[in-house]
């Protein structure tokens, strides 16, 4: 088993560029296009989303030409799409601060005053999904404050956080209290984004952000694990040894089909449920022990 102080394949907590950007300029290519720096097309590109055999490059200025030279080398791929928007139309709407609980999440361009007793998190998702503003991640930070605060379960001084995107939750319970956490996620942009928001957090110390397989890290000790993940990643990680070696647990992103299949899961292992949230009848998160 893998202690979280001695995972392997950091990413680096370099900020990938200036944020937030005017206009994204976005690539659709059939094929998982490697590379994730600069030098694969030169200071423009942002990042690369690779989804299965797909990728998306985003660009902050139009980039037909590096795109056309690097498809004429590479019969295998393709260009699928391109599509040019504003940083906000990519985000579904302006990313402005809200208040979740005692937590104060803003982006760096729009920092609001902390009030006494608030946790404030500055959060910039870079080209990612995860905002704050999805009620799953609500919820989870629900879930958060109840079980690092009140302690129901004893202290929770390792989580590991699995689907972590930009890396909200894992920086949330370093921000209650814990110790250590361990940040998630195998699609490499939203590990480096995660990256960049623990070195603006200054948790650098506290905070680790790994790019790899959810499966792969479940193992790893801890006393409390997050995920906010896809149902067929969830359905192997209740399943998984490592998985009942946690103290607790939040699981989240699931909807109420799911929800009930993962429950029906946990009462088979002797898990036991705790607590649960459901929004707007579709989203569920759990919360329990085992």
């Amino acid at each position: 088993m893998t202690d979280l102080g001695l995972a392997k394949h950091t990413v680096s907590s370099e900020r990938i560029s200036g944020l937030p950007y005017p206009h994204l300029y976005i690539y659709y290519v059939n094929g998982r296009v490697p590379g994730h720096d600069n030098r694969l097309f030169g200071p423009s590109f942002i990042g690369n989303w690779q989804e299965e055999e797909s990728s998306f490059l985003f660009f902050t200025k139009p980039a037909d030409d590096e795109i056309s030279a690097f498809l004429a080398d590479r019969p295998a791929f393709g260009l699928t799409d391109r599509f040019e928007m504003s940083y906000e139309d990519w985000h579904g709407g302006p990313i402005l601060p809200f208040k979740a609980g005692r937590f104060r999440i803003m982006p760096p361009w729009a920092k609001v005053a902390v009030e006494a007793g608030e946790l404030g998190i500055l959060l910039d998702p870079g080209v990612v999904f995860g905002a704050g503003n999805h009620p799953t991640t609500r919820d989870c930070l629900n879930a958060l404050q109840w079980l690092i605060l009140q302690e129901p379960l004893g202290p929770m001084e390792t989580v590991l956080d699995l689907g972590a995107g930009t890396g909200l939750l894992a920086i949330a319970a370093a921000r209650l209290g814990a110790r250590r956490a361990l940040a998630v996620d195998n699609i490499y942009l939203a590990a480096a984004t995660t990256a960049s928001n623990v070195r603006s957090n200054r948790l650098d110390g506290r905070v680790q952000a790994v790019c790899g397989r959810a499966e792969d890290f479940i193992g790893c000790r801890a006393d409390l694990v997050v995920a906010n993940i896809h149902y067929d990643v969830m359905r192997q990680l209740i399943a998984s040894p490592g998985f009942r070696q946690k103290r607790g647990f939040v699981l989240s992103g699931l909807m109420r089909s799911q929800a009930g299949r993962v429950k029906a899961t946990l009462a088979e292992s002797g898990a036991s449920i705790r607590d649960e949230w459901i929004r707007d009848g579709i989203w569920h998160t759990i919360c329990g022990s085992n």
